[in-house]
């Protein structure tokens, strides 16, 4: 076989991935929705979701044309690159677009049939939500090859570029990708949490309410919150990783292209097709993963999630092994460095071993019945400061793990493979995105359908089903989130060794003033950015606690239940604060490299070093605090005992409690996942200048 023929196969391989999306879509459609007012519900929340993101789009649409044009004009007559980054850089936004939009949409489907299939079994409202949250991830993987497959093809087939142009150009995908997954992350994680805390104290402290009353006027909001953030926001932040990681080690490996052409490899260009080849399996893998997500009636939800992407993880991890042998020579030797496929193959193990063993750290951290939030729980026993104090303590010490796993796998990869090799490892870690991404997405969609039970008064049993796949649902997340940050520190730093190659920088030397001024720099932006993200969740949800406040006094009948209330304001609330709010951070995020490379390039490395190593462990913290949190909420409330006594929902230690997880709600859901992003569009923003700066 070919590289032509090769490269035919990737998007092919993405098209299956959509249609066998569409084809669970079909069977999610299929099943039944409950009552009229279950109905009802549902469909307020997916005309919230819907309004949300056609607002967020719009907006979106006028910075995808102004920045294209930038990049038109700013790639002009220079040998190296091409105005056609910017075809690149649209293809990239409409991609992710796309793939936000196509998994929100069936998330809004599922919640309500979840719901339906918690009345009957917990087993059939696991199967629901898991087929609603694989619908998200198969179209992520699904776009992403299929975008990056047909650019490559043809750029080859059109123009006479060179590879390593044809790659360069390409980046403006990954740009594309970038942007979009920073103001959906940011714009739905203001949304959501806005919606959220708002929800939580107006209801459950201050009118002592339950969560998802139907008389709380900010519980449509805050269902619809999931979606936007949980749902849209999650599938474009992994989208862009997913994405960057390839792009990354496409770059790297057409270093290797004069040696294997001199070798007369197989393929001359093995390695920037590798990447490529590796993606296309894994979605072949997570689809193969997704059924072995099965539990009888009575077992744990946890346990089948992990079956399957463990599985598939380890199906992945097999087959590599096949693929690297076929694209790679056996060894090959580039100026004083000597490389095998068989060391490329343990990078990629390294990558895949990392990513496993963050999640499970991380579900540690933060499951419901692990020691950590059994700990925030019992603290929340004398009050809210001493839960608070506990969640702190956790989210810093949790830090520790991962960081050293990160630190062994970037020393790993490259002992074995250079920088290539961690290019490839961050590849590695995301090779079965599809299924990682499936369970992830299930969470909100199973927090919704407890939601819609809540609301529509469904028996005890069914919450109590629900609230079940919620609990896990926390975990998958905060396992996700720990996943999208390992693979962002891999990713970004393969980013940034590509931007030092076509940048022209030799090394990064912390000794020299300009670098550590860099550097330093780097490391501010995490800290102002999640200020800002936290603060615009502050402010919106302070006009949502009034505007709650407002309905209760001002409508006869609403705290009796004999009047409904005005959630339609409530959306109004969230979707205008999260659309202004989610400008300035993300002019932040692409100006800083943009102003900071074109003063030094050596100075805009010293920022890329800076950021990922200050944001990378930010984000750990916040978003396992946020996760512990959460779940500690949910241990009090299914009445575990602690110290030999329940407390349950109402009491003091409950009440302690709503309040850590209504400040771990902006770390984990906000702040915290845009990180992710914050983190590699920085780096990506740095590869796309770095042939006008170098």
């Amino acid at each position: 076989m070919d590289v032509g023929t090769i490269m035919y196969l990737v998007p092919t391989v993405g098209v299956l991935a959509l249609l066998f999306a569409y084809s669970k879509t079909r069977w999610v459609s299929r099943q039944d929705q409950g009552t009229d007012l279950m109905i009802e519900i549902s469909n307020d929340i997916a005309a919230g979701a819907r309004a949300f993101l056609k607002r967020e789009y719009q907006v979106l649409a006028i910075f995808v044309v102004v920045v294209a044009g930038l990049l038109i004009l700013a790639n002009m007559n220079r040998p190296e690159s091409s105005p056609f980054i910017a075809v690149s850089f649209v293809v990239g936004a409409l991609c992710s677009a796309t793939a936000g939009f196509i998994g929100m949409t069936v998330a809004t489907k599922a919640n309500v049939r979840t719901t339906q299939a918690a009345r009957e079994s917990l087993a059939s409202a696991l199967n629901v939500a898991f087929s609603g949250g694989l619908v998200m991830g198969l179209s992520v993987v699904g776009l992403g090859v299929i975008g990056l497959g047909i650019l490559f093809l043809v750029y080859d087939a059109f123009t006479s570029w060179t590879v390593v142009k044809i790659i360069s150009v390409i980046s403006g995908f990954s740009l594309g990708a970038s942007s979009i997954a920073l103001f959906a992350r940011v714009g739905g994680g203001i949304y959501t949490k806005a919606a959220d805390v708002g929800a939580d104290l107006a209801g459950k402290i201050y009118e002592g309410i339950p969560e998802d009353d139907r008389r709380n006027p900010a519980t449509i909001a805050d269902n619809v919150g999931d979606n936007v953030g949980d749902v849209a926001g999650m599938g474009a932040d992994l989208f862009e990783s997913y994405v960057g990681s390839i792009i990354a080690t496409m770059v790297l490996g057409a270093a290797f292209i004069p040696v294997f052409q001199a070798n007369g490899a197989d393929f001359e260009i093995g390695a920037v097709i590798l990447p490529l080849v590796v993606a296309s399996v894994g979605i072949l893998v997570s689809i193969l993963g997704s059924f072995f997500v099965r539990m009888r009636e009575g077992g744990n939800p946890q346990t089948a999630l992990n079956m399957g992407e463990f599985g598939a993880s380890i199906v992945m991890a097999i087959l590599s092994y096949f693929i690297i042998g076929w694209i790679l020579p056996e060894s090959w030797t580039v100026g004083d460095s000597s490389y095998t496929s068989l060391g490329v193959y343990w990078a990629v193990l390294i990558g895949l071993s990392a990513g496993v063993m963050i999640g499970l750290i991380t579900e540690y951290y933060t499951s419901t019945h692990s020691k950590p939030t059994y700990a925030i729980a019992k603290q929340s026993v004398t009050g809210s400061a001493t839960n608070i104090i506990a969640g702190l303590g956790l989210g810093m010490y949790s830090t520790g793990l991962p960081a050293i796993v990160l630190a062994l796998a970037i020393i790993g990869a490259s002992t074995f493979a250079g920088l290539y090799g961690i290019a490839i490892a961050a590849l590695g870690m995301l090779s079965v995105t599809g299924i990682q991404l499936a369970v992830d997405a299930y969470g909100p969609i199973s927090d919704n359908a407890g939601g819609i039970a809540e609301m529509a008064e469904l028996p005890p049993e069914v919450r109590e089903r629900t609230d079940t796949l919620d609990a896990v649902g926390n975990t998958t997340a905060a396992i996700g989130k720990g996943f999208a940050i390992g693979s962002a520190a891999l990713t970004a730093l393969a980013l940034f060794a590509a931007f030092m190659q076509q940048a022209g920088v030799d090394n990064i030397d912390v000794a020299n003033p300009t670098i550590l001024a860099g550097v330093l720099l780097g490391a501010m932006l995490p800290y102002v950015f999640s200020a800002m993200a936290m603060a615009a969740v502050g402010r919106a949800a302070a006009d949502m606690i009034k505007e709650v406040g407002r309905q209760f006094e001002e409508i006869v009948g609403l705290r009796e239940g004999t009047a409904k209330p005005d959630s339609t304001r409530c959306v109004e609330i969230s979707t205008n604060a999260a659309i202004r709010e989610m400008i300035a951070p993300g002019l932040l995020a692409i100006s800083a490299p943009v102003i900071i490379g074109f003063i030094d390039k050596f100075m805009l490395g010293g920022l890329l070093v800076g950021v990922t190593v200050s944001g990378v462990l930010l984000a750990i913290f916040q978003a396992n605090a946020g996760g512990a949190w959460d779940n500690a909420k949910k241990r009090i409330e299914s009445t575990i005992e602690i110290d030999g006594k329940s407390y349950g929902k109402g009491s003091d230690a409950h009440k302690a409690s709503v309040v850590g997880d209504t400040v771990g709600d902006p770390l984990k859901d906000t702040s915290g996942p845009s990180l992710n992003i914050l983190i590699k569009l920085i780096a990506v923003v740095a590869l796309v200048i770095a042939p006008l700066i170098a």
